[in-house]
């Protein structure tokens, strides 16, 4: 009578069987050959999506710096022409000594300067006082001051213009400046920032004995550098590109910015010679791009504070 007898798998080293050994193996080189594929996938599809949000935000650019360069009938030339031709540099030289822009740059300058400083100031005195003050009411008037944040600016213009047209503050940089100037998106910004830093320096600055304010300037600061210049650079950028409340409380040249001389110079060049228009747009932007591009590396960095923890 035979017996059917079957060798048993002797066991690997690893413990696994040599079929199943085998079987393992032979699938490693399918996984492994997979994943770069599928990676080589995802980055092209990355390079594709990151391809056509640059040419959807840079395509409109280029063109506004091209027409800056462009001849009133080289504007409107059938087909669009995307170089210009001729080449007419001349539209800046005309924007400058056309619109006065030194003045209206020098108040552009002025209430921006202004506003950073009073805004950064209230934000961080406000927001250090709600961080690190327990006072009855505190988180009550905490939610009243970020409740304001949801009301738009266009409700409260006419009580604002009402309030400084009865000042006589029409007509200068006190009407302009005053009431932008309350804004509680620094005090929220800051305040989050100021509650996430570790309490034992506070403690230590505590037991060295610094006061309030040296614990803030000498301290808090220091180490808040990164969101306190991304605070400061979107300040600055929203308060350089207002235009409805100078346009509203602001008639003549001596205290408006800007962008109310643009308007002015789209008035005496009417809605067909963009040339000059788009010059004069190109010169107001370029101050905001070069404070980005010496603020975006700190702007980012404050951003993004606290959003990795480890």
């Amino acid at each position: 009578m035979a017996f059917d007898y079957q060798v048993p798998a002797v066991p690997a080293e690893n413990g696994l069987s040599e079929p199943t050994q085998q079987a393992k193996e032979a699938e490693v080189p399918q996984r492994s050959g997979t994943a770069p594929a599928e990676n080589r996938r995802s980055k092209i599809w990355g390079y594709l999506g990151l391809a056509l949000a640059t040419l959807i935000v840079a395509l409109p650019l280029y063109f506004v710096l091209m027409t800056s360069f462009k001849t009133h009938g080289d504007i409107y030339s059938n087909p669009v022409s995307w170089i210009p031709s001729p080449f007419a540099p001349e539209n800046y030289s005309y924007v400058w000594n056309t619109l006065n822009f030194d003045r209206y740059f020098l108040n552009s300058v002025i209430i921006t300067v202004s506003l950073v400083i009073i805004e950064v100031s209230f934000g961080v005195l406000s927001a250090y006082a709600f961080a690190f003050i327990r006072f009855p009411g505190s988180s009550l008037l905490f939610f009243l001051v970020i409740g304001t944040l949801m009301v738009p600016n266009e409700i409260t213009i006419i009580s604002n213009y009402a309030l400084v047209a009865q000042l006589g503050w029409r007509n200068t940089f006190t009407g302009i400046i005053v009431p932008l100037a309350g804004v509680a998106f620094g005090t929220f910004l800051m305040r989050n920032h100021f509650r996430s830093l570790p309490k034992e320096i506070f403690e230590a600055a505590t037991m060295d004995g610094a006061g309030f304010f040296r614990t803030l300037f000498k301290v808090v600061l220091p180490m808040s550098w990164p969101t306190l210049m991304a605070f400061v650079l979107i300040t600055a950028v929203t308060e350089w590109n207002q235009y409805l409340w100078p346009f509203l409380v602001s008639d003549t040249e001596k205290v408006a910015p800007l962008q109310i001389g643009l308007t002015q110079l789209q008035d005496v060049e009417g809605l067909t010679n963009w040339g000059p228009v788009m010059a004069g747009t190109i010169l107001t932007t370029i101050p905001m791009i070069v404070l980005f591009l010496l603020l975006q590396k700190s702007m980012i960095k404050g951003l993004t504070a606290g959003a990795v923890k480890g």
